[in-house]
Order: C-alpha cells, then sequence, then structure tokens
C-alpha cells in the first residue's frame, strides 16, 4: 500500500506545474514584495534623496544574504510543517522564545501603523479629503480580506497586488536618468565613512533584512503544505524533497530579486530627481511623492503615489498575520489563514489587535520619525538572535530530520547572520555617537 502512495500522481502539484512559473511563486514572492512597504520606501528614498547614486550598491549585496535567510525560513516550515516559532517552542528555552516573539509583535505592530499611515497621506495627496478616515478605511480593508477571503483567492489577491511596485519602475522611466552612472555605482560599491552615510546603510539593511519576514515566509510554506492533502512535512515524506526545494529556491530567488530590484529603482529616482535639485532630506514616503512632483511631473508623482498604496495594501497583512502567527504558534493556538474565524478566533483576534493597535498610533501623539526608528531598533535587536536560532535548529537532525542545510547555504546564512550583527553594532555606535 505504501509503495502505491508512493508512485500515485498528485494531481494538484501536476496543474502547478502545467501552470508556470506564476503558479510556483508564492510565499517567497509575496515576502519579496511585502519588503517594499511605505516604511522601506521612505528608507530607499531617503538614501537616494540624500546620497545619490552612492548606495545603489548595498541592493545587489544584500540579494543572496536575503535569499540565503529567507530560504532557510522556507526550509524550517517546509521540512517541519511547523513555523519558526513553533518549532522554538518545541526544541528550545521558552524564555528566549517569549522575549523573541514580544519584541516582534512591538515591532511589527509600531511599522504597521507608520504603514497606514504613510498609505493615508498618499491617497489624502492624491484626492484630499481626511487623514484619520483613510487610515480607519485602510485597516478595515487590509483586515476584513484576510479574516473573510478563502485562503487560495487571498494568496491571489496578495500575488496581484505585487503589481504595485512596477510603479517605481515606471516612475523610473519617466524621468531623466544616467544610466551608465547607475551601473557603475551598482557595480562599484562607493563607501563613504562619514556618520550619517552609515547610519542610512544600517537602515537599509535592517529594513531588507526583517524578523516579521522570516516568521511570515516560514508560517505560510507550513500552510500550504497542511492545507493540501497530497503534500506532506518533508520530514515525512522525503521523496518529495528535491522537487520542493527547487520550488522554494526559485520562488525565494525570484521573490527576494524582485524586492531589491524595486528597492533600487526607488533610490535611482529619488536620486535623479530630488538629490540632483538638493532636495536631500525625506524622511516618509509621501514626502518623496511630494517632492518629485514640481520635479518630475504629475505622472510621475502619480505613480509613485500610487505605489505606495498598492505595497501598503500588500504589507499592512503580512505584518498582521506573521505577529499572529508567531504569537499562535508560541501559545499553541490553532492557527491558518484557511480556517475559519470561528476555528481561529485568537489567531485571528490578534491580527485584529495588531491592526486597532496600528489605527490608534496614529491618533497618538507619536512622531511617526521616531516611531519608525524604533522599530528599526527593535527589528535589529529581534533579527540577530532569531537567525542564531535559525542557523542553530536548521543544522540539528532533531528538528530537521536528514535535511540539515546544505554547506553552501549554511555559509551564506551565517554570513547573513554576521553581517546583520555588524549592522546592529553599527546601529548603536552611530546611535550613541
Amino acid at each position: 500500500m505504501a509503495q502505491q502512495e508512493a508512485v500515485q500522481p498528485n494531481p494538484q502539484r501536476a496543474s502547478k506545474e502545467r501552470r508556470g512559473i506564476l503558479a510556483i511563486l508564492g510565499p517567497g514572492l509575496i515576502t519579496g514584495a511585502s519588503d517594499d512597504d511605505p516604511s522601506g520606501i521612505a528608507t530607499y528614498s531617503q538614501a537616494g534623496a540624500q546620497f545619490g547614486f552612492t548606495t545603489s550598491w548595498v541592493m545587489l549585496f544584500t540579494w543572496p544574504l536575503m535569499c540565503a535567510i529567507q530560504e532557510i525560513s522556507a526550509r524550517i516550515g517546509r521540512v517541519t510543517g511547523k513555523g519558526i516559532a513553533a518549532n522554538l517552542r518545541e526544541h528550545y528555552s521558552k524564555p528566549l522564545l517569549y522575549g523573541i516573539v514580544a519584541l516582534l509583535l512591538v515591532a511589527n505592530f509600531i511599522n504597521l501603523g507608520a504603514d497606514l499611515g504613510a498609505m493615508a497621506a498618499a491617497l489624502r495627496l492624491l484626492v484630499g479629503g481626511p487623514l484619520g478616515l483613510y487610515v480607519v478605511f485602510f485597516a478595515a480593508v487590509c483586515t476584513v480580506l484576510e479574516i473573510f477571503s478563502s485562503y487560495q483567492r487571498y494568496v491571489k489577491i496578495l500575488k496581484w497586488l505585487t503589481l504595485a511596485l512596477f510603479a517605481y519602475v515606471a516612475t523610473a522611466f519617466v524621468v531623466h536618468m544616467p544610466w551608465g552612472k547607475v551601473a557603475y555605482n551598482t557595480f562599484v560599491p562607493h563607501i563613504s565613512w562619514s556618520k550619517d552615510y552609515l547610519v542610512l546603510i544600517v537602515a537599509i539593511l535592517g529594513t531588507t533584512i526583517s524578523p516579521y519576514l522570516f516568521f511570515w515566509q516560514a508560517s505560510e510554506e507550513a500552510d500550504d503544505e497542511r492545507i493540501d492533502p497530497q503534500t506532506h512535512p518533508l520530514k515525512e515524506t522525503p521523496r518529495e524533497a528535491r522537487k520542493e526545494f527547487r520550488r522554494i529556491e526559485l520562488d525565494t530567488y525570484l521573490g527576494m530579486a524582485f524586492s531589491n530590484i524595486i528597492a533600487l529603482f526607488i533610490i535611482i529616482t529619488t536620486a535623479a530627481t530630488l538629490n540632483a535639485h538638493n532636495i536631500t532630506d525625506i524622511q516618509t514616503s509621501e514626502q518623496a511623492a511630494q517632492a518629485l512632483r514640481p520635479i518630475a511631473g504629475d505622472f510621475a508623482f502619480v505613480v509613485f503615489a500610487i505605489g505606495i498604496l498598492g505595497t501598503g495594501l500588500l504589507a499592512v497583512p503580512v505584518l498582521a498575520g506573521s505577529a499572529a502567527y508567531a504569537l499562535a504558534e508560541t501559545l499553541n493556538w490553532t492557527i491558518g489563514l484557511d480556517r475559519s474565524p470561528q476555528d481561529a478566533k485568537r489567531f485571528y483576534a490578534t491580527i485584529v489587535a495588531g491592526t486597532v493597535i496600528g489605527i490608534g498610533i496614529n491618533f497618538v501623539n507619536i512622531d511617526p520619525i521616531k516611531a519608525l526608528f524604533w522599530s528599526a531598533v527593535i527589528n535589529g535587536v529581534v533579527a540577530v538572535p532569531l537567525m542564531v536560532m535559525m542557523m542553530i535548529m536548521t543544522m540539528q537532525p532533531k528538528v530537521m530530520g536528514r535535511f540539515t542545510l546544505p554547506r553552501p547555504l549554511w555559509a551564506f546564512g551565517w554570513l547573513a547572520t554576521v553581517a546583520m550583527a555588524a549592522t546592529v553594532v553599527a546601529m548603536f555606535a552611530t546611535w550613541g555617537g
């Protein structure tokens, strides 16, 4: 009987293969695209505005590091059938897990509030109207879709929302762009040892490699495996591993490439427009959009602002969802976006609570720039021990069975971890200075 099951075709997987690459792309694509959220757009815009094209190389540098740590996250979910928090709870110290998840929730909810505010401000730039009402509106839309859409339909919505990021490619081709200079600065690093430059590099790395992305991709892989009756955790069905690892690599590498290419286009667009006209202080994504208008024209302004709306609609559910997965796995609650609200009440309550907190941040007297700064600090503090634990976890057979990391991925994973640790040290050093 077991032999028959081993050779039985998987109609759902065969259908995926027939539909081509778009069907294969999923958790990796959505994770990568959600990394270019309105808060990230603000960071990349400041990089281009303040230092021109000289920060372009960072996006090429971070791509392999981002690919490595996100592939490791995906492998954890697919091999074990559980997310990162669930594996930490099962195999390691509870206080360590509780500390990591508590800080993740704080950082996610601050980031979520900042993104809601940026989306509302972008819509107000386009059509006018009350900022507070738009904050509530976007929060409600994101929450309703996340809770009440079917899982398959919701994933499709998120995939389509990734197209919003092409707004930044379009903007780059509207303005005059010195492509030779762009290529030179992308492939030949130019590093200034000034405090402001180093702080911005730290901010870019902290924005690009974020803990919520690790939790989201691992949990989505575990969810995709759980809801497909034809698949199982790879620890239980090793014969599926080769095909699944190829899919994860393709999904992750393309998703992270997409993320970093869009970030690069934001940097070079603001470099070619704002920096070229001596506008060097951009602290929010909507400021970047507004500053583009008199320089690059109404079309560039509108496209840039619409991009903020699309990326926010993608990122807010991922921020709320990754927090819900982390907390629910930590406390052993029923989880999954495929489940009904009645079956996973506490999981969905976390999504609602996080979004409500995000709304509240926009109605209290909190400086949004300081809020984002503290969010970056907390993300950095969480990322390093979390990445260390992920690297340890993925080399232990008790967690990964026979699918511990191959040496090249292990090496890049530790390189990403060391780079992130150096980033955090630099962040505190420059902050203290």
